[in-house]
């Protein structure tokens, strides 16, 4: 298993963020977690993340069982995560290449000296990620979708056993998010490939790769399982609280309301 939670909560300033979570992840697969503002997704990629424990219930990730087993940093090293917060705190003087290095370390900055291995892998993530060509540039003059590509590869220089993709495609146009959707696709079949967490609030990003999802709202899990099932007219009214119809085209969903 990735992931075993059971009947997790959090609590936090007397409110309940989450609660009752139940979640398996198998090794190889991939989700999507879906869910509207406010659904508790980023406070449950953080526990994931151990930066928060549970109040109840027990958690397990990468066979590291929070209460029990050594945490953090160890825990961290084996998890590659792309999200608005790390987007933020990157520094834009450092060069792509330095910037997918600075994963190896989990550090924001590269203040320690590579081995070759490192810059091996980090040149071929560049030509991977077809970020090859600005490798030398500064990242704060690369475009959004070029910054989440060279992010993407940070990630992933630790060989990862899990990718949580948090809201990737935040502020790209349609043609880079396509882009960036399709090399993510890729990665998911490449080979070694880590399990992948895909967390979104736009039904359309839902790729094939993606079989099951989960359904967050309002702190708990409203369904989850099989994408198909999951992500249908009938099931999507009932967790939106509005008329939507869903149609499946070219193995993705499209979502409009009625």
């Amino acid at each position: 298993m990735v992931l075993d939670l059971q009947k997790v909560g959090l609590k936090k300033e007397g409110n309940w963020i989450l609660k009752e979570i139940d979640w398996k992840m198998k090794k190889g697969e991939h989700w999507t977690l879906l869910g509207l503002n406010g659904a508790g997704k980023t406070a449950l990629l953080h526990m994931l993340c151990s930066y928060y424990f549970p109040t109840e219930g027990k958690v397990k990730v990468i066979g590291k069982q929070f209460g029990k087993d050594v945490l953090g940093e160890q825990l961290r090293q084996q998890i590659g995560i792309v999200s608005s917060a790390l987007k933020q705190r990157i520094y834009g003087t450092d060069s792509a290449y330095q910037v997918i290095l600075s994963g190896a370390f989990a550090s924001i900055g590269l203040y320690e000296t590579p081995t070759d291995e490192m810059r091996a892998k980090a040149k071929q993530l560049l030509k991977d990620l077809d970020c090859f060509s600005y490798a030398n540039r500064a990242y704060r003059t690369l475009s959004q979708g070029e910054q989440q590509r060279v992010l993407i590869g940070r990630a992933l220089i630790n060989n990862p056993k899990l990718l949580i993709l948090d809201e990737p495609t935040s502020g790209l146009d349609f043609v880079a998010k396509e882009q960036l959707l399709e090399s993510i696709e890729q990665i998911s079949r490449s080979e070694n490939a880590p399990s992948i967490i895909y967390v979104t609030h736009h039904v359309e990003e839902i790729l094939p790769t993606f079989s099951k999802t989960l359904l967050l709202k309002d702190g708990r899990v409203f369904n989850q399982g099989a994408t198909k099932t999951m992500v249908n007219s009938e099931n999507l009214t009932a967790f939106f609280g509005v008329p939507v119809e869903v149609d499946w085209s070219e193995k993705r969903p499209r979502l409009k309301k009625i």
